[in-house]
C-alpha cells in the first residue's frame, strides 16, 4: 500500500467512527433537551472534551497556524484572547449553569426584552455559519492532500458530513465524540512538537533561517496590532453561544467549574504547541527551493500543518505520528463545524419559532424543525465563502460580530446591575451595525478602509466595533431609567444548597 493511501483511510476511518456514534446516539434522543444540551447531564470530562474541541478549530489550525508561520510567536496574542477570557469565564461558569436556559438570546430576553433575543440570534446565525463556512474549506483541504480531490468538490463532502454528523443527534453526539477528539488533538501536537524541532536542526536552524522578529513580543508589528488581534478571540469567547450552550448542558454547577480550569490548561497547551509547530515546520518548508515537491509559500501558510501532517518524514516525523496529526486536523474541523451549527440552529428553533412562530409545538416537531434548520444554515454557510478571501479574514470577522455584538450586553446581564433594556439592545444593534459595515465597505473597495490615517483591516475592526457597542451600552443605560429589581436580581441571587435548606430547617 502506497503512503498516501494509508492517508486515505485514515481519514476514512476516522469519519467512519465519528458518524457511527452520531447513529447510534440519535436513537436516545427523545426530547428538546436531548438534543439541545444532551439532557442537562453532561460529565465534566466530557464538558472539557467538548469545550476544548469546539474552540481548537480552523480558526487555530489554519487561520491562526498560518499567521504564526509568517510572524512567529506573537501570533499567540491572537491566542491568548482566549487564555484570558477563559479564566473570566471561571467565575461565571455556575451562575450561567444556574439559569439554565438553552441558547444566549434566552439570556437577552430574560434579561432586557424580545428585541434583544432577535438581534442576539441573527448576530450567532451571521457569525456562526461564517465560521461554519471555513471549516468546510479546511475539509476541502484535508481532502484534496490525501485524496487529490479538488477542494471546490471537498468542501462539499465536508459540508455534507456535517450537516448530517449533526442533524443525527445534536448535542448528544457532540459531547460524546469530542472526548475522543480531544484525546486524539492533544496527543498529536505534544508528539509533532519535540520531533520536528530536533530533526529540523532545533535552535541553530531557527535562528539562521527565521527573522529575528519572529522571536519578539509584538513581531515586526506593534501594540496597537496585537490588541487588534487579542480582542476578536477575547471578545468573541466570553459572548460564545456555543460555550454557553455547553455550560447548560453540564450535570451540576460544579461541572461546569471545574471543567473551566481544565478547559484553560488544555488550551493554553494545545494552542501554544499548534502554533510552535506551524514556526518550526514552516522554517524548513517555506524555506526550500520553489521547484520541490514539498516548498509552500508564505500564501499557503495556513496550510502548514495538514502540509507537516501529509510530508512529515521530510521533517522526521514518523508516518502513525504524521497520521495522528491529519486524525487532529480531521477532529478539529468536524467537531468546531458540528458545534458552531448546532447553536445557531439552536437560536432559530428556540428563540423563532418555539417564542414567536409555534409556541404550542410538541417534542418531535421541534427535533424535526431543528434540524431541517441545521440543513439550512449548513448551506448558507457554505455560500458564505464566496465573500472572503482567507480563512484568516473569516476568522475575525465572525469573531467581531460577536465580541463587538453581543459580548458588551451579555456580560452586562452579569457584572452591571444598571445596565438597561434599551442600553441592551442598542448596544447590540451598534456592534453588529458597525461590524457589518466596516465589512461591507473593506469588501467593495480595492484598499482596506482608512480612519485618520489608520487602516482598518478584517484584524483591526474589532476595536472600532467594540468601542462603540460598550461606548452606547454605558451612555444609554445612564440616560435611562433603571430596570425594576425583578429583571436582574435573578442573574445575582445564588442558588440555595441542600446544606443551606437543612441548617434553615434547623433553625
Amino acid at each position: 500500500m502506497l503512503e498516501s493511501d494509508y492517508f486515505f483511510w485514515i481519514v476514512i476511518l476516522y469519519l467512519s467512527v465519528l458518524m457511527g456514534i452520531s447513529i447510534l446516539k440519535s436513537y436516545l434522543i427523545r426530547s428538546q433537551d436531548d438534543f439541545m444540551v444532551a439532557g442537562r447531564a453532561t460529565p465534566t470530562y466530557k464538558l472539557v472534551g467538548t469545550l476544548l474541541c469546539t474552540w481548537m478549530g480552523s480558526g487555530s489550525l489554519l487561520a491562526g497556524a498560518g499567521l504564526a508561520a509568517r510572524v512567529g510567536f506573537s501570533e499567540l496574542w491572537m491566542a491568548a484572547g482566549a487564555w484570558v477570557a477563559i479564566v473570566i469565564v471561571f467565575f461565571l461558569a455556575a451562575r450561567v449553569r444556574r439559569i439554565a436556559q438553552y441558547t444566549v438570546p434566552d439570556i437577552l430576553e430574560k434579561r432586557y426584552n424580545k428585541w434583544a433575543r432577535i438581534l442576539g440570534t441573527l448576530v450567532v446565525i451571521i457569525a456562526y455559519t461564517t465560521i461554519v463556512g471555513y471549516q468546510f474549506q479546511g475539509g476541502g483541504f484535508v481532502l484534496e492532500l490525501v485524496a487529490g480531490i479538488p477542494i471546490e468538490q471537498g468542501v462539499i463532502i465536508t459540508a455534507a458530513f456535517i450537516i448530517t454528523f449533526t442533524a443525527f443527534a445534536g448535542m448528544m453526539s457532540i459531547v460524546s465524540v469530542d472526548v475522543i477528539n480531544g484525546l486524539v488533538i492533544t496527543l498529536a501536537v505534544l508528539v509533532a512538537v519535540p520531533v520536528v524541532y530536533f530533526s529540523i536542526g532545533g535552535a541553530e536552524h531557527l535562528t539562521t533561517t527565521l527573522d529575528p522578529s519572529h522571536f519578539e513580543v509584538f513581531g515586526d508589528q506593534n501594540f496597537l496590532w496585537a490588541m487588534g488581534v487579542f480582542f476578536p478571540t477575547f471578545l468573541l469567547l466570553l459572548g460564545e453561544s456555543n460555550m454557553y450552550q455547553k455550560f447548560f448542558s453540564a450535570r451540576s454547577e460544579k461541572a461546569a467549574k471545574h471543567a473551566v480550569i481544565w478547559w484553560v490548561i488544555g488550551t493554553i497547551i494545545v494552542e501554544t504547541a499548534i502554533a510552535s509547530l506551524a514556526i518550526f515546520a514552516f522554517s524548513y518548508f517555506g524555506n526550500l527551493s520553489e521547484g520541490s515537491e514539498f516548498f509552500l509559500s508564505a500564501d499557503n501558510s495556513e496550510q502548514i500543518i495538514l502540509h507537516t501532517a501529509r510530508y512529515g518524514s521530510e521533517v522526521g516525523l514518523p508516518l502513525i505520528a504524521g497520521l495522528l496529526l491529519l486524525c487532529a486536523a480531521v477532529a478539529i474541523i468536524t467537531s468546531t463545524g458540528n458545534s458552531f451549527l448546532l447553536t445557531p440552529s439552536t437560536n432559530l428553533t428556540r428563540d423563532i419559532y418555539q417564542r414567536f412562530i409555534n409556541p404550542e409545538a410538541g417534542e418531535k416537531t421541534v427535533i424535526l424543525f431543528q434540524r431541517s434548520m441545521v440543513i439550512l444554515l449548513g448551506v448558507m454557510a457554505y455560500f458564505s465563502l464566496r465573500y472572503f478571501e482567507t480563512i484568516l479574514e473569516m476568522a475575525f470577522t465572525a469573531y467581531t460580530m460577536i465580541g463587538a455584538g453581543l459580548t458588551p450586553a451579555l456580560l452586562a446581564v452579569f457584572l452591571w446591575k444598571r445596565v438597561t433594556t434599551a442600553g441592551g439592545v442598542a448596544s447590540i444593534a451598534t456592534g453588529m451595525g458597525v461590524t457589518l459595515l466596516i465589512t461591507i465597505i473593506n469588501a467593495a473597495g480595492d484598499e482596506p478602509l482608512t480612519m485618520f490615517g489608520w487602516v482598518v483591516g478584517a484584524d483591526q475592526i474589532v476595536i472600532p466595533a467594540a468601542l462603540a457597542s460598550i461606548l452606547v451600552l454605558i451612555v444609554v443605560s445612564l440616560l435611562t431609567p433603571p430596570d425594576p429589581k425583578e429583571k436582574w436580581e435573578p442573574f445575582y441571587t445564588k442558588e440555595t444548597t441542600l446544606d443551606e435548606v437543612i441548617g434553615q430547617n434547623h433553625k
